[in-house]
């Protein structure tokens, strides 16, 4: 992966251990939760290590950016998810898109909202 700009770390605990959190952390972002290659749209799969990292990257005209999912125990059934994004938004055109995807904070509400869905899937 390339060297990308740190963006923001956004983390929330679940009431599961990490098997349980990593399987609702696939079941949430992949198309087929058996299979971590079946990653969203815009995205393809850096790395899969059951049960603590997903890492996933893209590309397009106005950025590079990548999405890892960490997994730590928080004790014997408690796990801590973090998402953490790095991008580039190089380029009067790449400003104006970090504007409208991390400027206006969409990007926090879709992180936020998929950390959720991964608490309620576990």
């Amino acid at each position: 992966m390339e060297r990308l700009s740190y963006i923001d770390e956004h983390a929330r605990s679940i009431d599961a251990n990490r098997d349980r959190a990593w399987r609702a952390l696939l079941k949430v972002v992949c198309k087929d939760p058996s299979d971590p290659a079946g990653v969203p749209r815009g995205f393809v799969l850096d790395a899969a290590e059951p049960p603590a990292r997903l890492a996933l990257s893209g590309r397009h005209w106005f950025a590079r950016y990548a999405l890892i999912f960490e997994l730590d125990d928080e004790g014997p059934s408690r796990t801590r998810v973090r998402a953490r994004s790095w991008g580039e938004f190089p380029g009067l055109h790449g400003k104006i898109y970090r504007a409208l995807v991390i400027g206006s904070g969409g990007h926090q509400v879709i992180v936020r909202r998929m950390l959720r869905q991964i608490e309620a899937a576990a």
